[in-house]
């Protein structure tokens, strides 16, 4: 599946529905969606980013997901199976999540706690270490599991999927995603 630039920028600020279900273990919260997830509804969709390849790799799912031309819903309940959710900081679509305020960030982020004592995973797995860093006013935050905890829930900062990443590659996502995963018993 292939979209046009005019198609895709028809889903500017367009959102995307979060993916989770009950028995949630590990909550993956992206940036925002990019406008090749919102065209196809399916989080991390664009087909240069890394997540669900590096998921695969990692051993925190157990079959490929290809999601450029939308998850099907045998996609979606082996997630769900896994206890693995997917939501994100701020819900507007954009080409780029440098397009976010700060403002925005922040919204998310305090709206990101009502969501979290909502759904109770174990963990809380935030990719993207800038947006997290100004989402949560932590300006001094490393990868990595953090010292404090979010909502009464693990908190972990992990590296951005995107393709525009490239200090990233599937296998360093896969290690970085898998330690989160461990700690919530997705595994």
């Amino acid at each position: 599946m292939g979209f046009t630039r005019d198609e895709l920028l028809s889903f500017q600020d367009a959102t995307v529905p979060d993916l989770v279900a009950p028995g949630l273990k590990l909550l993956f919260v992206g940036i925002n969606p990019g406008l090749w997830t919102a065209a196809t509804q399916t989080h991390f969709a664009h087909p240069g980013n890394r997540f669900y390849p590096s998921l695969t790799l990692g051993g925190i799912i157990e079959r490929t997901i290809d999601r450029s031309a939308g998850m099907s819903d045998e996609d979606r309940a082996h997630l769900l199976d896994r206890g693995i959710g997917i939501t994100n900081i701020a819900h507007r679509a954009t080409a780029k999540a440098s397009e976010l305020t700060t403002e925005e960030l922040r919204e998310g982020g305090e709206l990101l706690h009502e969501f979290v004592r909502h759904h109770q995973p174990a963990v809380v797995a935030v990719a993207g270490i800038t947006a997290y860093r100004s989402a949560f006013k932590e300006p001094k935050a490393v990868m990595g599991k953090q010292p404090q905890d979010f909502e009464g829930r693990e908190l972990w900062v992990v590296p951005n999927p995107s393709g525009l990443n490239a200090h990233e590659t599937v296998e360093t996502l896969a290690a970085a995603y898998r330690e989160p995963a461990l700690a919530a018993g997705v595994m």
